[in-house]
C-alpha cells in the first residue's frame, strides 16, 4: 500500500502546472506515518515559504510532508483517498508559495 500512496503523490505533483512546477526550487516532499503531534493532520509544510526567501543567499530547504496514516483512515474509498491525497499535496505546495490558510479556504483547499 505504501508504493501506491507514494504513487499518488507523485501524480499529484505531475498534475502542476508546469509554471509552477518551475517554480520549486529546495522543496522535498516526503511521506510519514503521521505528525507525532497532531495525528489527525494529512499534511504539513516546514520551511520558509517563497514569498519571505532572501534574495541575498539560500534558504534552507523546505519540506512537505504527507501522512499517510490519516489520510488512509479517513478516506477509505480508492477515488476520495486519490482525490485528498491531491488536495493536501496542492494545499502543502501552496503554502510553499506563500498563500495562507485563508486563502486556501476561499479556493477550496481546506
Amino acid at each position: 500500500m505504501a508504493e501506491d500512496f507514494e504513487e499518488q503523490i507523485r501524480a499529484a505533483l505531475d498534475l502542476v502546472p508546469l509554471d509552477l512546477a518551475k517554480g520549486l526550487e529546495n522543496v522535498v516532499v516526503v511521506v510519514e506515518d503521521e505528525d507525532p503531534g497532531d495525528r489527525d493532520i494529512f499534511g504539513s509544510f516546514h520551511g520558509v515559504p517563497l514569498t519571505e526567501r532572501s534574495s541575498f543567499g539560500p534558504s534552507p530547504p523546505a519540506t512537505i510532508t504527507i501522512y499517510q496514516r490519516p489520510l488512509e483512515e479517513a478516506f477509505a474509498d480508492p477515488d476520495e483517498l486519490r482525490r485528498e491525497i491531491r488536495i493536501t499535496v496542492l494545499h502543502e505546495l501552496a503554502h510553499y508559495f506563500g498563500i495562507d490558510e485563508s486563502r486556501l479556504g476561499e479556493l477550496g483547499y481546506e
